[in-house]
């Protein structure tokens, strides 16, 4: 089989213009609509419209056309969607995060077929976060012999692994009228040096199981992810029928009651983190290198592990953990039977569900990364009697296609003993809830209490709401429930448990939790990335501005990511490095000095307002200072005066607070331990801003690598002014194209798809796109108050890497 890339030549249509215009995917149809208070997501999707579109392609098959099956797999639309070809209807999804394959009809060589695809996402909202619309991620166009290697056709298995050798199996599925004469041939490879090798006589039935036994064998982990080539050939005697290479790792995942859990054998605690599969300031557009740019940075601040939230990670995320080393929760939906809002999919989802784990399996089954899956989030159904049977039938459907990894469930304790209380609803057989238990109605009750969410954790109640559906699945996932870890494990001595959702203030007093009690793995906190939609869930309001964690329009952002839509960290990086304990360097923080005195109406989301900041113009007034720290304690300098030292540590959560009269100049905080200094770190004040472009890399490869490009408004040394403002145009010359300029501006009524836009504390992104030829691309800023920057950028013509490599023998250039 050959794989490539079918993304470039298609004509985007929206419904009743009958101007198109011409795009690459992967493209999100709804991140350039207009937004407005009417828009029909709502404050769920950031007040966008939804829309019906259409996108075509003219495409002439290739001379070998009567001779091969060729199939096009689409990675996900957002909408319900139709392929036709000349017409005909080939193929239909109603599921948005499935991947799904279409088969091309009888097609003859050289004459051009028209391929369209219809996408209809109208009606919304259909979820509680921004969804984006339209051919959002990569299609591919898949070439297959009569005879050949089945999708999803190779299995890797690493059955032993110790230090001399590993045990691996690998099963290979095979179709077409010459199976019964050909035979299967396997070869792993560590960096092109074949290390084990094994070949069936013949293939019988179809599939073949092969053992591979690895000598002094390189396992796959979170600390030292090293992968092998695996290449599968089907062939005769006369030749090679079919063949596939992908890149695994020998892994081993068990969970265990007192042991936790053990990757490879050793135990591991998760340092984890959640994120959306939006983009920011590309929509839901997934792009390899903007999907890798979030996981690189998620794991250099120290985070182990990822949550998918709520719906099956892309190809390019998965290829991005693999490569660089970060364990993997993916989650199968956000949705059962039960609504959530309107138009969500939880009317299809008796029909659809199993093949919607089928295809997250077949993504997933060969990637070291992926060491669990979670099989829902938030599923209020899942403390009623109906549910805890559909629970354990997706348990079984998951157990039977793949027995290698565990399971878990996100179950908020509080959601579901409303659940427990609410009427039956429509899909429980009775008459529609009044009041329906949903993760909103959830969230809005945990904004009031506080953190007597927590604690209702405890309560008996809870108990009695969740023990069902924890008996089902492998490792009970607790959203907002780390106050009744001890208690589980005492009624439960048996239970893994997980914390699947939590906020990252409350991460000290859950940490010592998963430090202290048997079975408890780790900690996945609420979120890792800002995301577009379920606005004002975190960021903090002030005055007579609108409160709560449903902010109006022209708002767009939850607002409670530790690192920013841009890529920028906030205070909570610091928490979570103290107390991990893997930075003996303090963390400074600063709470904004452009709001002094205003009241701050606060959400449970975000833990602090302040900013890694000491650069505030020309304001003035006391500055409230955070300093957090895994030292003892901490002391603070400013401008090389001492403002005191004071306890920090676990005893005082990891934080310390200093107040002080603002001045220029230069702010230092200096950790200790028993009376030694272990670190220290400095946060100096911006001279005059000027505008600058400071891009992440130097150079660009292939059709569809991005570069990132910081519009600033900063010093001569690179420190930026968080009180200055200015709008900024940007233009592109040479082989790119500008796809975003953006801002992390939490309310705004600017577009990301414009070539202006205004800064937000002194930053705006800009995101460009090469077209895939060789040359200089040039980026030239103009502002009405800070000047004018230029920078460039060196294109390469390197073909991108495949990212199908699961399934995918070899990446061509562009059909």
């Amino acid at each position: 089989m050959t794989t490539t890339l079918f993304t470039a030549g298609w004509t985007f249509f929206r419904d009743g213009n009958p101007l198109g215009s011409v795009v690459r995917l992967p493209h999100d149809a709804m991140i350039s609509e207009t937004r407005s208070e009417g828009g029909g997501t709502g404050n769920h999707g950031g007040f966008f419209p939804g829309g019906s579109y259409r996108y075509s392609k003219h495409w002439s098959p290739p001379l070998d056309a009567d001779e091969r099956e060729y199939s096009l797999v689409f990675e996900g639309v957002y909408g319900s969607t139709v392929v036709t070809v000349d017409g005909t209807e080939v193929g239909r999804s109603e599921s948005p995060y499935r991947e799904f394959t279409v088969p091309l009809p009888a097609l003859v060589p050289g004459v051009e077929v028209h391929i369209e695809v219809a996408v209809d996402n109208s009606r919304t909202p259909k979820s509680r976060w921004y969804t984006g619309s339209g051919i959002y991620r990569p299609v591919w166009l898949d070439s297959a012999p009569p005879t050949r290697i089945t999708p999803d056709g190779v299995r890797v298995q690493t059955r032993t692994l110790d230090v001399g050798q590993a045990e691996v199996e690998v099963s290979v599925s095979t179709e077409g009228d010459l199976v019964h004469a050909s035979r299967v041939d396997v070869e792993l490879r560590d960096h092109g040096r074949i290390v084990a090798s094994a070949t069936s006589s013949t293939v019988n039935g179809g599939v073949v199981n092969l053992e591979l036994l690895v000598p002094s064998p390189r396992p796959w982990s979170a600390e030292h992810p090293h992968l092998y080539d695996l290449d599968v050939r089907l062939e005769t005697d006369h030749g090679i029928l079919d063949e596939r290479s992908l890149r695994t790792g020998l892994r081993t995942v068990e969970v265990d009651a007192q042991r936790g859990l053990l990757i490879n054998g050793q135990a591991v605690l998760l340092r984890g983190t959640a994120v959306h599969h939006d983009n920011g300031p590309l929509g839901a557009a997934t792009f390899a290198s903007a999907e890798r740019r979030r996981a690189r940075l998620l794991k250099e601040a120290g985070f182990n592990a990822i949550r998918s939230a709520h719906n099956p990670l892309s190809r390019a995320f998965l290829d991005a953990c693999d490569e660089l080393g970060l364990y993997v929760m993916d989650e199968l939906s956000d949705i059962w039977f039960r609504k959530k809002t309107p138009y969500d999919e939880s009317p299809r989802f008796h029909e659809q569900w199993r093949d919607d784990v089928a295809s997250m399996i077949a993504k997933d089954r060969n990637r070291p990364c992926v060491i669990m899956y979670s099989i829902g989030n938030e599923i209020a159904e899942s403390a009623t009697p109906a549910g805890v049977d559909v629970a354990r039938q997706i348990q079984d459907h998951f157990r039977q296609l793949d027995r290698t990894r565990p399971t878990t469930i996100a179950v908020n304790p509080l959601l579901a003993m409303m659940a427990v209380r609410a009427k039956p609803s429509a899909g429980d057989d009775g008459p529609p809830e009044r009041k329906p238990a949903t993760s909103t109605a959830a969230n809005q009750a945990a904004a009031k209490m506080g953190r007597l969410m927590v604690l209702a954790s405890t309560l008996p109640a809870a108990e009695r709401a969740t023990r069902d559906v924890f008996d089902v699945v492998d490792i009970a996932g607790y959203n907002y429930g780390y106050a009744s870890y001890a208690g589980a494990r005492r009624r439960h001595p048996s239970r893994v448990i997980l914390g699947t959702e939590s906020m990252v203030g409350d991460l000290p007093a859950i940490w010592k939790r998963v430090t202290s009690i048997p079975g408890v793995i780790g900690d996945f906190s609420w979120t890792g990335w800002d995301y577009l939609g379920e606005v004002g869930l975190g960021y903090w309001s002030y005055g007579d501005e609108p409160g709560g964690i449903a902010k109006p329009y022209p708002g767009i952002l939850a607002g409670c990511g530790i690192f920013d839509i841009t890529g920028r960290p906030g205070a909570a990086i610091h928490l979570t490095q103290a107390v991990w304990g893997i930075s003996d360097r303090p963390g400074i923080a600063v709470r904004p000095l452009d709001r002094t005195g205003q009241r701050a109406n606060k959400t449970p989301w975000l833990a602090s307002d302040a900013l890694p900041t000491w650069s505030w113009g020309e304001r003035a007034g006391k500055a409230q200072i955070e300093v957090y720290s895994s030292g003892d304690q901490v002391e603070l300098q400013l401008n090389g005066r001492s403002l005191g030292r004071r306890r920090c540590g676990a005893a005082t959560g990891f934080l310390t607070k200093f107040s002080t009269l603002y001045e220029k100049g230069e702010l230092t905080a200096i950790a200790y331990r028993h009376g030694q200094e272990i670190g220290r770190s400095s946060l100096r004040s911006a001279g005059s801003p000027r505008l600058s472009l400071r891009p992440e890399t130097e150079h660009v490869s292939g059709p569809d690598d991005l570069c990132f490009v910081w519009v600033e408004l900063a010093d001569e040394e690179g420190i930026v002014d968080v009180v200055a403002q200015d709008q900024v145009r940007i233009s592109v010359s040479g082989p790119a194209e500008l796809l975003s300029l953006a801002s992390a501006a939490p309310s705004t009524r600017e577009s990301f798809v414009d070539d202006e836009h205004h800064t937000y504390r002194g930053r705006a992104l800009a995101v460009v796109r090469a077209t895939g030829e060789p040359g200089t691309i040039t980026l030239h800023a103009t502002s009405d108050r800070h000047g004018v920057a230029t920078t460039t950028l060196e294109a390469l013509s390197d073909q991108p890497r495949d990212h199908r490599a699961a399934s995918a023998l070899s990446t061509k250039e562009q059909a």
